[in-house]
């Protein structure tokens, strides 16, 4: 590195974003479109901090949102020369002689948000950087997010910078309690919900951890810390430059840090960590599991210290992540292809916990669990994991795994006793307990068919059949299950099951043909693949599940001609190379679906305005350029089109067919589900970011990359 620290080097690289990213009009500008909503700080279910997007042009005023819409205190203020600027979150800056600065420019990659504004005579970045690293374990698993302010070109001034938290975000402000650490230097705000029942939430937001905000000085600045009313603690901020008087703390109380940088020439940087921890994270069958990085760091101080100190590599690898995943999508799927999977990447894993043992912290015993966020917080649903894999199998296949092995320990325990798998692994997260009473939401044929693929994936991406020869008999289970069940099915829900139960549904028998094949080809016992094969002939070739001139797949079988449902299940298929249906089944697919497409994309089924994105862009990955091109289309267009404001919805108004108002999101927000976006870029195979330079051609993807290749391009010459 040269000997460059990391607060010189987040100067720099910060130096190069404006200078290749700001604007000197008065307009704000959006990069590279302007989203539903920007993610702040997003690590897990509990630490998922967002800007709605019609806030963004009066940053200075805006308080972000818990990811369910709950508000959260989050303030930054510059000091200019003995003149305050709010850059974000105070509601009256004006009370204490603080003017709001100008916003000038907002943008969003993979794992960054910044926000460029003009604070009287200097340009100021937030950086909201919120690490996608799920090889690394340990940079995975910690629960805190970076917010870099930078200040650029500055000519002498004498600057500060400051930033503050509320109880609020610890989800019950009223019975908050506020603790201080300082461990050489390191300051440590930590709020807690008093009494605090272990496990429990208040509207999504878990109350039993610490909501916290730290920071430390750095050899080019001062630290001062102080608690009270917003009012007390910026005026102290406004009047001194630093942060001095009595502590307090009462409802309505914020905490707070500053940094003085002294006379700043050039630029300069500095780091404030925000994040939410939990000791207990999970609790798995009665045993608690706590995060994966405490078998390293196992003090919160510790932790802090070294995510502090983990910066510089942080940040060079976010970089890189940015630009591959820019460079290949749009390569895959288009300069739109490339938005959606940026917007999606944080989200994605922001649902889910890497953890092991509280007690042993045992590295070898590694769980990754999952929140059905936004529908009814079910814990390692299956058909939450589902969509979400092409991620997984892009990024990082060890994910499949990481999140079955819970329900195969749960399931080889012999607590489950109903013959078809369960459908999550817990009511509600973070408790992964099970269903001992047999009572989880029974979803036969959707589970049993999302399994098999699951595994087989996984197995094809890794070649790890260690994993999966341990659960053999489970396996073969429900493969004979699917054998005895998937062609008269009974009433039942699908994985859309706000749509209710359907007797005899394509989609799922087309989901049990392509399990069976995948899990003989995994399995290497050819009497699976003849029955997926003759399966497939059936509702195919047959014609059982097609209308009679095989125009399409029918949402139920037989003789319901006039309906249809998208068969997203045939995307596995595709994806492992099956061959379980024809050609022909997927060019009438292209064909069909173009002639029903909505305002915004094609609704699940013949029967709802609605559509699910991820199951549109598994469907997208079954078609012929043209078509998928649509599909990319249309989601793009949901996503920018200024009608609503919540974290990225999946589900979503597709048309006005049924007199709702199209471009709408229903329910759904800030879903790990997006996952199912990249189904186009997991098509380029497991493992494929990596690689993704090899990809790079023609001008519309060099186009799109263009201010991320020039950013990556100062950042390897250090």
């Amino acid at each position: 590195m040269l000997g460059i620290n990391s607060l010189g080097l987040a100067s720099l690289c910060a130096s190069v974003l404006h200078f290749f990213t700001g604007s000197d009009t008065t307009s704000l500008t959006y990069h590279p479109v302007l989203p539903p909503s920007y993610p702040l700080a997003v690590r897990n279910p509990y630490l998922s901090t967002w800007m709605p997007s019609d806030r963004v042009q009066r940053l200075p005023f805006a308080e972000p949102q818990f990811w369910a819409g709950q508000e959260l205190g989050w303030s930054v203020i510059v000091r200019v020369n003995g003149q305050a600027y709010s850059l974000m979150g105070v509601p009256e800056p004006d009370e204490n002689n603080i003017r709001p600065a100008e916003v000038r420019r907002a943008e969003f990659t993979a794992t960054h948000t910044t926000f460029d504004l003009v604070a009287g005579p200097v340009a100021v970045t937030l950086d909201f950087f919120s690490p996608v690293s799920p090889s690394n374990y340990v940079r995975q698993s910690l629960p805190f997010s970076y917010l870099t302010v930078h200040v650029s070109e500055s000519r002498g001034y004498d600057i500060q910078v400051y930033s503050d938290i509320d109880a609020r975000w610890t989800g019950r402000a009223s019975r908050s309690n506020r603790d201080f650490e300082e461990i050489d230097g390191l300051a440590i705000y930590l709020l807690t919900v008093e009494d605090a029942p272990l496990y429990e939430e208040a509207d999504d937001m878990a109350l039993w951890g610490s909501a916290i905000l730290a920071s430390r000085p750095t050899r080019f600045t001062s630290l001062s810390a102080l608690s009270g009313s917003p009012e007390d603690v910026r005026r102290s901020f406004v009047e001194k430059g630093e942060l001095s008087g009595d502590n307090s703390w009462k409802d309505g109380s914020v905490v707070a840090l500053a940094h003085d940088l002294g006379e700043v020439t050039g630029g300069l940087s500095v780091n404030f960590v925000v994040g939410y921890e939990r000791e207990a994270a999970i609790n798995y069958l009665g045993e608690a599991y706590t995060g994966y990085y405490r078998a390293e760091y196992p003090t919160t101080s510790n932790a802090i210290s070294f995510f502090l100190d983990d910066y510089p590599s942080a940040l060079l690898e976010s970089l890189k992540l940015d630009q591959e995943l820019v460079t290949l999508s749009v390569v895959a799927g288009g300069p739109k292809y490339a938005d959606i999977l940026a917007l999606s990447t944080r989200q994605a894993y922001g649902g889910i916990d890497l953890t092991i043992p509280k007690g042993s912290l045992d590295t070898n015993v590694v769980l990754a669990f999952i929140k059905e966020i936004s529908s009814d917080g079910n814990i390692n649903t299956i058909d939450v994991i589902m969509p979400a894999f092409p991620i997984y199998y892009v990024m990082d296949p060890d994910y499949i795994r990481l999140l079955l092995e819970p329900v195969m320990k749960y399931l080889a325990a012999g607590r489950w006793r109903l013959p078809y798998t369960i459908h999550d692994l817990g009511s509600h997260y973070p408790r992964a307990i099970g269903h001992d009473d047999q009572k989880a939401e029974p979803m036969p044929i959707e589970e049993c068919g999302n399994l098999l693929v699951l595994v087989a994936a996984y197995a094809r991406a890794t070649g790890d059949t260690n994993w999966t020869s341990q659960y053999t008999d489970i396996f073969q289970k429900y493969a004979d299950y699917l054998v005895d069940n998937s062609i008269d099915i009974a009433n039942q829900l699908s994985s859309n099951d706000a749509a209710g139960p359907l007797a005899n549904e394509t989609n799922l028998a087309i989901k049990a043909a392509v399990s069976l094949k995948a899990y003989g080809e995994m399995s290497g016992d050819k009497y699976y693949s003849r029955v997926g094969d003759d399966h497939a002939n059936i509702f195919f070739q047959q014609g059982l599940g097609t209308d009679q001139d095989q125009t399409h797949f029918v949402l139920q079988y037989p003789d319901w001609p006039e309906t249809w449902k998208i068969p997203y299940n045939l995307f596995p298929d595709v994806l492992l190379g099956l061959k379980t249906f024809p050609d022909a089944a997927y060019r009438m697919g292209s064909d069909f679906f173009a002639s029903v497409r909505g305002e915004y994309g094609v609704p699940l089924d013949s029967r709802q305005d609605w559509a699910k994105s991820d199951w549109n862009m598994w469907l997208a990955g079954t078609f012929e350029k043209s078509t998928r091109d649509e599909f990319v289309e249309d989601l793009w267009a949901f996503m920018t089109n200024g009608k609503h404001n919540w974290p990225f919805s999946d589900r979503y108004v597709a048309t006005s067919e049924h007199d709702n108002e199209p471009g709408v999101p229903i329910l759904c927000r800030a879903r790990p589900t997006v996952g199912g976006h990249f189904a186009l870029l997991a098509l380029e195979g497991p493992r494929s970011i990596p690689s993704i330079s090899s990809h790079l051609s023609g001008s519309a993807s060099q186009e799109h990359a263009k201010p991320r290749l020039l950013f990556e391009k100062h950042t390897e010459e250090l």
